[in-house]
């Protein structure tokens, strides 16, 4: 059983890891959301256990990395970012909406009817209804909140955000 741990440990914790990576990207920029989200979250608490075995495979090894300045040095800035990042909503000075505020904002504008963005777009409710069906949304009143309609729709933000963006003069 050991020699099985020790072949697989390291290959494990690459493969996880990689899929972590390519799954949190997509999630910080929107895209598959749907798609990415449980994978990231269930397969980042499978890497655990890989990343213990990996640890202790290699220990004899990663006491000298526990030696160096490198190891406290590396460790401390990525506290550090990790508690920027936290300190907010530790705080609670997070920007409504949750997220650095162009997120916050952009989410605000999301949750609005049609009737209200239209005018910031240069455009009339109609025309924005127009648009939005015309690049395949499922839409019905400029009463309708952006999200509903994305939702209705099934598609996600940043299909939304990219047919707002073409509209505006």
């Amino acid at each position: 059983m050991p020699d099985i741990l020790n072949r697989y440990a390291t290959p494990f914790v690459t493969g996880l890891f990689l899929i972590s990576l390519v799954s949190g990207v997509a999630l910080f920029f929107h895209v598959g959301t749907a798609a990415f989200r449980e994978m990231h979250e269930i397969l980042s608490l499978v890497l655990i256990l890989p990343f213990i075995l990996h640890v202790w495979k290699n220990w004899r090894s990663l006491l000298n990395y526990f030696r160096r300045a490198p190891f406290w040095i590396g460790s401390a800035i990525s506290l550090a970012a990790a508690l920027a990042f936290a300190w907010p909503a530790l705080t609670g000075n997070a920007p409504k909406g949750g997220g650095p505020p162009p997120f916050a904002l952009s989410n605000a504008v999301i949750q609005a009817p049609v009737a209200e963005v239209a005018p910031v777009l240069n455009v009339s409710p109609d025309e924005m209804l127009a648009a939005l069906k015309a690049k395949g949304f499922t839409v019905s009143t400029a009463d309708e909140s952006l999200a509903a309609i994305g939702r209705k729709s099934g598609k996600d933000t940043m299909e939304l955000a990219a047919a707002l963006v073409s509209l505006a003069r």
